[in-house]
């Protein structure tokens, strides 16, 4: 007889999900899934519109991550055009970018993932949130926290049009230069921001990498298995969020793949699973193997751990620094047979990488800003419409995100495919459940502590469910009419 277990739904991330465990006789798991049961369709229903309508729409898919999809979206549409950023105009939305890295990191680290250390793992649901964390820490951090998501938020609200759903991109260029009477404004931002990522990285290391407790957590097995891992680099191989090259390497260390976005379709394939409507990629190089890790499975994955696993370096001295000291504590400095870092697997320290992250976004505004034609008013041109494809690649802060767009003599869409950075992570987040249900619930013991523990397996994916779900797959049509009975209901959804 099978026992069953439900956590529904799981907390602290975007948009809705599940996870299913499935215990033997003996009270042990057999199996254990993570589920998606929401469909957005936004892959479907962006065909037969303008093309450059796209930046506005597909910010609308999260309201946690617009940026990134503005900005994916807005790249691809510069591709299909055939059309270069003006350069004022790439170092505007760059700068927004890295601004909107920094409120995205802090969200996720003492918002969604940082109370199940700075309050407890063990602690009552009802804690483990971020008032929870202001309590322990003090409302005077809290305060730091707020003003910093805050200050940046205004940033992006400036230069962007709006605060949330930002508005500014436009093909080749953007909307609004920035204005030379704000440069200092900005610039004390970024200094602020450097001094709260760091601030930040002090409150990891005192609360979690001084504490035994916590560090064995980090560094056990419950919580490591080895996939490849992907990022984007530029072209001196440090890590970058905006443009660059998509690099993999293996289990190893190894380079097996360096290429440009618009050649994604090359080496990433997608397959679907009747039990969830988010995909499971997969590297084609290597094959869908199932659900296992190691050498030779096709599984990858795509986080800030992963960024920092196929970077030689961060391009920040600062973030440099503390990147070092992230590989020396995990004794993976310098190992590799090509003189590179051993990847480390340890899924935990995905939030330590997060932290590094945000200080080279910090790092990086300032350099942007101190670029001596930051507030040239050249940032936009006139476009000719035109058919063709374009692809437009950013670092999501969940992972590598691909927009792909096909579009006619009009401008209009025939086709378009999304990759984020939650559906990259779908498989690997898979294994990471199984693996911590597996290690942490026998005899049928699953406290809310433990069952909190497993939660923490996906949440340090930062997953964002509502990005993460674009189009029907054959699997998911088929689960949709098993579940309405309604084959009148699938024909709606197909014809729109």
């Amino acid at each position: 007889m099978t026992h069953r277990i439900t956590i529904d739904p799981i907390t602290r991330l975007e948009g809705h999900g599940k996870i299913e465990i499935f215990l033997d006789d003996a009270g042990e798991v057999s199996s254990a899934y993570f589920q998606i049961p929401e469909l957005r369709g936004f892959e479907s229903f962006c065909v037969g519109r303008h093309a450059e309508e796209m930046p506005n729409i597909t910010n609308r898919i999260c309201g946690v991550c617009p940026e990134a999809h503005h900005m994916a979206a807005i790249k691809a549409v510069d591709a299909a055009y055939g059309v270069e950023c003006l350069p004022a105009a790439r170092r505007i939305r760059e700068l927004i970018y890295m601004a909107f890295y920094v409120t995205d990191h802090t969200t996720h680290f003492y918002c969604l993932g940082g109370p199940d250390f700075i309050v407890g793992p063990e602690a009552p649901a009802s804690e483990r949130n971020i008032l929870g964390v202001i309590r322990k820490v003090g409302l005077d951090i809290g305060q730091r926290v707020i003003n910093t998501r805050k200050r940046n938020h205004e940033l992006i609200k400036q230069l962007g049009g709006r605060g949330v759903h930002l508005c500014g991109a436009v093909p080749g260029g953007w909307a609004v230069p920035l204005a030379q009477e704000r440069l200092e404004e900005y610039r004390q931002l970024a200094v602020d921001n450097v001094e709260f990522a760091r601030f930040s990285l002090k409150v990891f290391d005192d609360i979690v990498l001084k504490n035994p407790e916590y560090l064995d957590m980090v560094l056990s097995d419950l919580y490591r298995h080895e996939t490849h891992s992907m990022g984007t680099v530029d072209s001196s191989r440090a890590s970058n969020f905006y443009d660059g090259q998509i690099r993999v390497v293996d289990t190893l260390g190894n380079e097996v793949a360096l290429y440009d976005p618009r050649n994604y379709l090359d080496h990433v394939a997608e397959r679907v699973e009747p039990w969830s409507y988010l995909k499971f990629p997969y590297l084609k190089k290597f094959g869908w193997k199932g659900f296992v890790d190691g050498q030779e499975s096709g599984i990858y994955l795509a986080t800030p751990l992963s960024r920092l696993n196929v970077a030689d370096r961060m391009a920040t001295p600062l973030a440099q620094a503390e990147f070092e000291r992230f590989y020396e504590t995990f004794g993976a400095r310098g190992k590799a047979a090509n003189g590179r870092n051993l990847p480390v697997h340890n899924r935990l320290a995905t939030h330590w990488a997060r932290l590094i992250e945000m200080l080279y976004a910090s790092e990086h505004m300032l350099e942007l800003l101190d670029h001596p034609e930051i507030c040239d008013p050249h940032v936009r041109q006139v476009v000719q419409v035109r058919a063709g494809v374009g692809v437009g690649s950013v670092e999501a802060p969940r992972g590598t995100l691909t927009h792909h767009y096909e579009v006619d003599e009009r401008g209009v869409l025939t086709k378009v495919n999304m990759i984020v950075g939650t559906t990259n992570n779908n498989a690997p987040m898979s294994l990471s459940i199984m693996k911590a249900a597996k290690g942490l619930i026998h005899g049928g013991n699953a406290s809310e502590g433990i069952l909190n523990k497993v939660e923490m397996a996906f949440r340090l994916y930062d997953p964002c469910c509502s990005c993460a779900t674009h189009a029907l797959g054959k699997a998911p049509l088929e689960l949709l009419v098993r579940r309405t009975g309604s084959g009148a209901l699938l024909d709606r959804v197909v014809r729109g």
